[in-house]
This record gives C-alpha cells, sequence and structure tokens, in this order.
C-alpha cells in the first residue's frame, strides 16, 4: 500500500465509514501504526469480528448479568435476645447482607466483569500503589433458581477472580473464604442448592482493602462467573489434562482424567478421547474403564498416538482438539473440548530457548491486567485487540506480571501465537497458597502458550536457606502435576550467594542486574536464563522534552530507573548474548498504580511500549525495528508540528531494520546512515515546517518509507474504530479512538482539547487518553484528547442494528462514525429474577382441635412446640383439624412505600389470611389453590398468619412458593 492510499483509506474509514473499508491482512495490516504523512498512529480498522473463544465445558453458564452492588460495608444488627442468637448461628441464618431475605432492592444493577474502583475519583490520601483510587468494602448479591430436574446432579459456581479478600454466602451459609484476588472460587453447591419456585441467593463482601501487589489491583467481581450443572459421576474442573509428548517412538497425547461422583454408590464408568484436527477429523482415539467411589474421586489414564501433527508455532499457532467423554452405562454423562498445540520447548545453557527444535528469541513483555476506561474489568474481546497490538510489533512473549493471569489471555495467546510465562503470586507453601499454586497449574498446563512457571517475584528471602526451602517444596509441586516446562523464579539479586533459590529452579529468572549476565554464565555455564524482567525506562506518549515540574518525560529513550536502562539499551545486552533466553520488557502498557518515577499527581506508570489506551509511544517502534523480522520497518520520531521552534536544533530518530536509511527534509537529504537496528539512528537538524520522510533501502531498493508533515489547526474531529463490525451479544467491545485533524485531514499530534460522546446502539464503559497525569473521570461522556488522542470503550446492545456514534469538540466540526452489529448469539446466561421476596421460613402450630385466634403464637423462647417449616413443603394428611402458619417479613423499601401483593402460589385446605391481624384473603375450597391479597404500604415487619383448616384426607398447608412483589 502506498503511503498516500493508506492515509486516504484512514481518512474514509472513520468519517460515518462511508467509504469502504478493505479487508485486514493478518497482522501486519491490523495493527502497525500507520506511517503516511499526518496519519494517524493507529492501525486501519478491520471488517470482521474476531475469532470466538473456545468452550471447554459446555455443561457451564455465565451468570455475569444481574448482580446487585452496594459499595460500603453493611453491619449487621445487634443480637438482643437469646433466641436470636441461637438461630443466628444454624445454617442457612446467615444475617445482615448475606441474609437470604435481605432488602437489596436499592441496591445498584451491574454486570460482570466489574471493577468498582475504577468509577472512583482520585483521591491524594489514597494508597499510592493502588494509583490513589479509593478502594474499600463491597457488596454483591444475585438469585437465581433451579430447575427440580437438576436435583441429584452436581451443581457448581465458579467465581473466575474477586479483588480480594471474599466471603461468600449461598442460601444464608458461608461456602468460602478466599484471600487472594487472582485465583478461581469454585463452590459445589449441591448440598446448598434448592429448587423449583424457591431461589438460591448468593452474597459476596469483598473487602478491597486487602493488598497482594503494589500496583492497581481493581475492586470487585472483576472476572466472569460461571454455573454448572453436572451428572452425578463426572469429570472434575480443570480435571482433564492432555498436554502432547514427543518421544522416541514420536508424538502421543497422554491423557488423564479426574473423574469426581456425587452419586450413592460407587460408579463403574468408560472414559473416550478423541483427538481432532483443525478442520475436526478424528486422527486418534482411545478408551479406559474407572471406578468412581461415591463423594471421591478416581482417575483414567488412556495415551493417544499421532503421526506427524502439524506444529504449534509463534507464526503458526495451529490448534488439535481433544474431546473427552464420560460414558455412564453407554450413555455420555459429560464432555469437555480442551486445545492444545503439539510443540516442544527446551531452555538450552548456551543457546537459549528453542521452540520446536529451533532457536527463538524471547522478545517479551510484562503485563499487568488493567486498560483504560475498564480498570481490571477487562472484556474479552479488549485482552485479544491489546495482545494483537503487542504481536504487531514483533512481541512473542508475555509474563503473567505477578499473578495467575484470566483464562482468555491464555486463550488469545494460544490461537495468536504468544509463548507466556506463567507466574504464581504468593511466595508461600502453607496448604492455602499450595493450593493456589496447583490450581494455576492444573488450569494452565494444556496451553501450548506457556512455556514456563514463575513461582515469584522479586522475594527478599531469595537467597536465604529459609527460601530455598521454599521454593523446593513449590517447584517439586509443580513438577507433580506438569513434568513438561521448566520452573523459574524472577530473581532481583542473590545470584551469587552461596545459598539461593536459582539452585532449585530450571531457568534462572534476572530481573534487571543486566550487568552480571556475563558473571553468572561463566559460573553456571550449565543452567540456563532469561532476562524475566528488564528495562523499566520512561515515555510520556507525544512528548519529547522531559518536564519534571509537569511530571512529563521525553520519548526519545532517554530516561529510565535507576535500576533498568532504556528500551534500546536493555534489548541490545539481551541480543547480544545467544545463552540469554530473551527477555520481558516492564511493561507492554502503561497501567494505573505504582506511579513512577512521580507520585501524586500521576496517578499511573510511565513505563510502558504503550500507554494506558494502548496507543503507542515511540517504544514500540524501537521494538519493531529490533523485533520484526518479516517485513520492512521504518519509523521517525518525533512529528513534525512544532510552531514557533523554527531553526531550533532538533532531534531526530529513525528506527528501522534494514540495511540503510536516509532521512530527507523537504526533499533534502538532510542525514544517511548504515542502520542500527538495536540503537537507532540519530540527527540533529534545524526544525522548519513541511515534510520530514525516512526512506529505508535493503539492497540498494526501497523497502519502506515513514513521513511526518507539519499540520494546520484542528477543524474536525475522528472517530476511528478498531473494527466495522461488533457482535449483538452485549458481550463484544472495542476500542474507538478520537483524534483531531486539520483541514486537510491529517492527524493534529498537539491537539490537546475537550471531547464530548453520544452513542445509540450501545454503551460506553469507559474512557482514557493515555495522560498518566490525568484525573478526568473514566466513566463519563467526555475526554480531553492528549496530544492528540483519546479512547472510549463500547459495548453493543443485543441484536442486529447500527451503533451510532458521535463525538462534539468546541469549534471544530463533529464526527459521527457507524458500526454494524451483527446477530451473534450472546452466550447463555442465568436468567435473571423479578424482583419480589420469598416468604421462605415459617413457624407451624402443633394440630389443634378448635379453630384457633390469628393472635396464637409461640412463646419467645420456644424452640420445640412449634415447627421450623419452609414454604412449599405440605403438611402430611391427619386428622381432621386446624393448624396455624406464621412467618414475618419486612417489606422490601417499594413495597413500603406503595404497597405490594402477596401471593401464595398453593395453599391445601380451607384457609384465611391475615396482616397484621387482619383478615385479607380466604379460600373456602380445601383442594390446593393459590391465594393472592394486597399487601398495605407501611414500613418495618409484618406479621402474615394462615389458618388452616385440614379435612385429614389429604395434605394441607403451604404447598408452593409465597411472594411479596412491587405492585
Amino acid at each position: 500500500m502506498t503511503v498516500a492510499r493508506r492515509d486516504l483509506l484512514l481518512g474514509s474509514a472513520v468519517v460515518g465509514l462511508a467509504g469502504g473499508i478493505a479487508p485486514a491482512r493478518g497482522f501486519a495490516a491490523t495493527a502497525i501504526p500507520a506511517n503516511g504523512a499526518g496519519a494517524l498512529p493507529m492501525p486501519a480498522p478491520t471488517d470482521r469480528l474476531p475469532a470466538a473463544l473456545p468452550v471447554q465445558d459446555a455443561a457451564r453458564v455465565l451468570m455475569d448479568r444481574g448482580w446487585l452492588f452496594h459499595e460500603g460495608d453493611i453491619a449487621p444488627a445487634p443480637l438482643d435476645t437469646h433466641n436470636a442468637t441461637y438461630v443466628s448461628v444454624k445454617a442457612g441464618n446467615a444475617r445482615g447482607a448475606a441474609a437470604v431475605d435481605y432488602d437489596d432492592s436499592d441496591w445498584q444493577a451491574v454486570d460482570l466483569p466489574h471493577d468498582w474502583a475504577s468509577f472512583q475519583p482520585f483521591v491524594k490520601t489514597a494508597n499510592v500503589a493502588q494509583g490513589y483510587r479509593p478502594r474499600g468494602i463491597g457488596w454483591y448479591r444475585r438469585s437465581f433458581r433451579l430447575d427440580p430436574a437438576l436435583r441429584g446432579r452436581r451443581i457448581e459456581l465458579e467465581f473466575g477472580g474477586i479483588a480480594t479478600n471474599a466471603t461468600l454466602w449461598v442460601n444464608g451459609s458461608v461456602v468460602a473464604h478466599n484471600f487472594s484476588g487472582y485465583n478461581a472460587i469454585r463452590i459445589d453447591l449441591t448440598p446448598f442448592a434448592r429448587f423449583g419456585d424457591e431461589a438460591n441467593v448468593v452474597a459476596v463482601r469483598v473487602d478491597a482493602e486487602a493488598m497482594e501487589g503494589w500496583w492497581y489491583e481493581g475492586a470487585g467481581l472483576y472476572r466472569h462467573v460461571w454455573l454448572g450443572d453436572y451428572a452425578p459421576v463426572s469429570i472434575a474442573t480443570d480435571g482433564v489434562h492432555c498436554d502432547p509428548r514427543k518421544g522416541a517412538d514420536g508424538w502421543h497425547v497422554p491423557v488423564t482424567a479426574t473423574l469426581t461422583s456425587i452419586a450413592a454408590s460407587e460408579a463403574g464408568v468408560t472414559v473416550e478421547a478423541r483427538l481432532l484436527d483443525p478442520q475436526g477429523k478424528v486422527v486418534a482415539q482411545g478408551q479406559a474403564t474407572a471406578t468412581v467411589p461415591s463423594l471421591d474421586e478416581a482417575t483414567a489414564h488412556l495415551d493417544l498416538s499421532v503421526t506427524d501433527p502439524v506444529l504449534w508455532s509463534i507464526e503458526r499457532p495451529v490448534l488439535y482438539t481433544v474431546q473427552v467423554r464420560l460414558l455412564r452405562d453407554g450413555q455420555v454423562a459429560d464432555e469437555r473440548r480442551v486445545p492444545i498445540g503439539f510443540r516442544t520447548i527446551r531452555f538450552d545453557a548456551a543457546r537459549g530457548f528453542f521452540l520446536n527444535d529451533k532457536s527463538v528469541k524471547l522478545k517479551g513483555v510484562c503485563l499487568h491486567q488493567d486498560h483504560a476506561g475498564v480498570g481490571t474489568a477487562i472484556p474479552d474481546a479488549l485482552i485479544g485487540w491489546r495482545l494483537e497490538r503487542l504481536k504487531a510489533m514483533g512481541c512473542n512473549a508475555v509474563r503473567s506480571s505477578h499473578n495467575a493471569p484470566t483464562p482468555e489471555l491464555l486463550d488469545w495467546c494460544d490461537r495468536l501465537g504468544l509463548v507466556v510465562m506463567d507466574e504464581n503470586r504468593q511466595f508461600n507453601p502453607a496448604p492455602e497458597y499450595r493450593a493456589q499454586l496447583e490450581w494455576l497449574v492444573r488450569r494452565d498446563r494444556n496451553h501450548p502458550s506457556v512455556i514456563m512457571w514463575s513461582v515469584f517475584n522479586e522475594e527478599p528471602m531469595q537467597g536465604t536457606p529459609s527460601g530455598v526451602e521454599m521454593v523446593k517444596r513449590m517447584a517439586h509441586w509443580v513438577r507433580a502435576l506438569d513434568d513438561s516446562r521448566p520452573v523459574t523464579a524472577a530473581m532481583n539479586g542473590a545470584f551469587f550467594d552461596p545459598v539461593n533459590v536459582a539452585q532449585v529452579v530450571d531457568v534462572t529468572g534476572f530481573n534487571y542486574y543486566q550487568g552480571d549476565y556475563d558473571r553468572y554464565h561463566r559460573l553456571n555455564p550449565t543452567k540456563p536464563m532469561t532476562s524475566s524482567e528488564d528495562t523499566s525506562a520512561f515515555m510520556t506518549r507525544g512528548a519529547f522534552a522531559s518536564d519534571p515540574v509537569r511530571h512529563i518525560a521525553s520519548s526519545y529513550d532517554d530516561e529510565a530507573a535507576s535500576w533498568g536502562d532504556t528500551h534500546r539499551g536493555a534489548w541490545k545486552k539481551i541480543a547480544e548474548r545467544p545463552y540469554v533466553a530473551g527477555g520481558f520488557v516492564w511493561t507492554g502498557f502503561d497501567y494505573h498504580g505504582e506511579p513512577t518515577p512521580y507520585e501524586w499527581p500521576t496517578i499511573a506508570s510511565f513505563f510502558g511500549i504503550m500507554d494506558l489506551c494502548g496507543f503507542p509511544k515511540v517504544a514500540f517502534d524501537i521494538h519493531r525495528a529490533a523485533w520484526v523480522d518479516d517485513e520492512a520497518v521504518v519509523a521517525v520520531a518525533p512529528h513534525w508540528s512544532w510552531p514557533g521552534r523554527e531553526g531550533q536544533p532538533t532531534k531526530v530518530m529513525v528506527l528501522s531494520n534494514a540495511e540503510r536509511v536516509v532521512l530527507r527534509l523537504n526533499g533534502k537529504t538532510v542525514g544517511e546512515a548504515v542502520v542500527d537496528r538495536l540503537m537507532g539512528n540519530e540527527w540533529t537538524i534545524p526544525y522548519a515546517p513541511g515534510r520530514i520522510e525516512a526512506i529505508a533501502y535493503r539492497g540498494g531498493r526501497e523497502v519502506a518509507r515513514a513521513v511526518h508533515e507539519t499540520v494546520g489547526a484542528p477543524v474536525a474531529l475522528r472517530l476511528t474504530p478498531a473494527r466495522t463490525v461488533m457482535a449483538g451479544d452485549s458481550e463484544d467491545a472495542q476500542a474507538i479512538t478520537i483524534d483531531a485533524v486539520d483541514a486537510r485531514g491529517r492527524h493534529v499530534p498537539t491537539a490537546n482539547l475537550m471531547t464530548r460522546f453520544a452513542i445509540e446502539g450501545g454503551a460506553i464503559i469507559g474512557v482514557g487518553n493515555g495522560d498518566p497525569n490525568s484525573h478526568e473521570s473514566e466513566k463519563a461522556s467526555e475526554r480531553s484528547l492528549f496530544n492528540g488522542l483519546a479512547q472510549m470503550i463500547v459495548r453493543p446492545d443485543a441484536g442486529r442494528g447500527r451503533i451510532t456514534i458521535r463525538a462534539t469538540a468546541d469549534g471544530l466540526k463533529p464526527a459521527t462514525l457507524r458500526l454494524d452489529r451483527l446477530g451473534v448469539p450472546a452466550r447463555a446466561q442465568v436468567p435473571v429474577l423479578a424482583a419480589e421476596t420469598d416468604v421462605r421460613d415459617w413457624r407451624r402450630s402443633p394440630p389443634l382441635a378448635a379453630k384457633p385466634s390469628p393472635d396464637l403464637a409461640p412463646a419467645a423462647s420456644d424452640n420445640n412446640g412449634w415447627a421450623f417449616v419452609r414454604a412449599g413443603t405440605p403438611t402430611p394428611a391427619e386428622a381432621a383439624g386446624w393448624r396455624v402458619y406464621r412467618a414475618s417479613v419486612t417489606p422490601r423499601r417499594a413495597v413500603a412505600a406503595r404497597g405490594g401483593t402477596l401471593r401464595l402460589a398453593s395453599v391445601g385446605g380451607m384457609a384465611s389470611l391475615w396482616v397484621d391481624g387482619v383478615m385479607v384473603a380466604e379460600k373456602r375450597d380445601p383442594k390446593p389453590g393459590p391465594m393472592t391479597a394486597t399487601l398495605p404500604s407501611g414500613a418495618g415487619k409484618r406479621t402474615i398468619v394462615l389458618i388452616v383448616a385440614g379435612l385429614g384426607n389429604i395434605e394441607s398447608g403451604l404447598l408452593g412458593r409465597v411472594t411479596v412483589a412491587p405492585r
């Protein structure tokens, strides 16, 4: 594509998308910044949806919709009587916001993923490491029903991640405590579940004051929640291990299936495994049998041989699928479909990392899990977009810093061809933290992208005997679950101490200390090593002069932390040493929190190759030049719009992977040099408005050109999507770029003005501009351009149609963007229940010979004379007589204010219904039937009494659900 054509494409693609959008060609067309004169420094839009992520377990259904959220803690009322104390410690009788019947009617409705910290203002007194955002305590609640047909099946609820410490209740019983924000929490709901009309209530108290990291960690239910139902004998979650191996006899896939049972007796089952190639063809299959004890686990083992599979690689990430089915009595009871990749990995002490016996330098970045506008609640599609941005600059490796990543990140890495250093959070071999480490390995060990397990990051005990003993145990547990990948630890010192953890890991991880590479290799010639973290350089996107007073760092790659190096210097030390397997730049993106090198009012880091929004800094082109091998790269910095600086010396950087570059200003050659791919080429020339261009040559032939022009004043806004289509599933998300253009349609890199947004057919879930010093809200419908750019994150409404986005700014022509919303079916969600209160818990009198008064009640301390019964529990046929059923309910605030409707789904026997001593309904037919009455408005506890006359020959009483609903 010529420079002129690329400019035209970008210009037409973003004004209402009136012009046609050329389909993207791989990563080169979707993620490489445009280098044309005045072009937007973001990729041209694609015209297709991203590929769907795999469904490994079809029995799981999302439960992301319909949550209610309350910010702040809720203390239960004091216990004021002996009976209240007695009842409070019984199963199912949680108090306060964890109680089944707690009034949450005025809580905020939210969908997941949800990070409530991302909604907070920046407060100077809040924790600096968390980005000056208050976190505190919050509550979530969700109700759902289970079909009676599910009774007897195994019901499991999984929270993908909760930041940070959490207590979870189901139906008034505590079911879990969790003390990490990064591991999944799995709850066997089977013994707590209620079926039919009676709703299940989940309550979660989240203490986000607890911190595990020194970076922004978010707050709340920031990953997916899943509800699964399984046969009584089923495959355990993460219970399939099928990582391919290559032996002397060729390739094979050892399959181990962990089986679990809630059945009443042991069960004999058959496990069937089939290997499917990328086209879905069966290329190998096998069976094994197992006997699964009741309320216990068993394993089944089998092996699939395969001849000459297509290998998974960074350039061609080919995935196969292992389909595992559990058969009981000849019928399929459970199934998993696990994507796998055939590849070999090894770390060589002299020559670094090998993938499929090919030397591969790890060109990696460290990542934290947050993005502008959404914090840690990153939609799945946005995770994929961020990784595509990395792949476009030649990145081939990701380190999950410093915690277990969301599983969707690994799914994307499998598909995009990125290898992963998978990192544990807590350095602790105590039972709770051992369980977290083992969970991580079980969950992730089938991913071909995962090539290393890291057991810690920068621990002070790394050079002590205690530290060595801790790592020995943790490495042993990892290897027991997965013996195909090496164990490493990201060390920041102690490499030469007499006792240090490098002695008990497979690969030594260097965090910085790059001056010690040679010495370490000389003293440990048989020990593989890699840079697990390097660089820590500072840049403010779009700024080319440092200003410490204003907390601005130059983009010329001349600023770095005292412990690190520039982007060019750090990579040079790695690239020139074949025995260093590669490196992981700190960091791929800027991130909230850990503001470095400045603190307040700075609220984010300056480390990123890209800013908080994924807009490229000069570092992006530095790494493209050093890392991209399969296409010509050239870039020039800075931009060329500097009014008032005419004639002043200006440093110009040219980054390229070609052989020779020529720098021209207004048609005149002002510099020429052999390319220094690692350090770039620099000239200082007097600034003159016009056109500056860098031309790259290889073999005497021009292979690439980068151009900047001096642009005019901004006259209009422009909106550029990542893609022109979105899935109408209410889950998809994408980043939309906002910029200003001059009268010739060229990007204005110096524009800093407020822009405002409106949307139809979707929602704006976050905004940003990449400014680490900005305190503007990230949840507003406006955002200032920062050095020419801003971003909104858009989520579509459900269904087909159009998404229309309009951007305005004072004095500029507005921009309108129209996107097609395709009719893509949404993933199944657990249905959201109507707003109503169940009156579940009743006291039932003994049988009475005479019709009682509605005032009849048990004594205050009587826990034995009157039965505790639940609505829907019939009273068996008995001698004719009377029973009194008593319950109390405090109507939700909406009902208390306006009144409501009291519904008894089914009552057996003749009956009268009383509220606060007043009869409100009567039933004269003894056959089972409903009763409905108006519940008058009024605050406080209401007493409901049902007097039932049983005939003695049929079940009587409360045969169904009892509810109070708003009018």
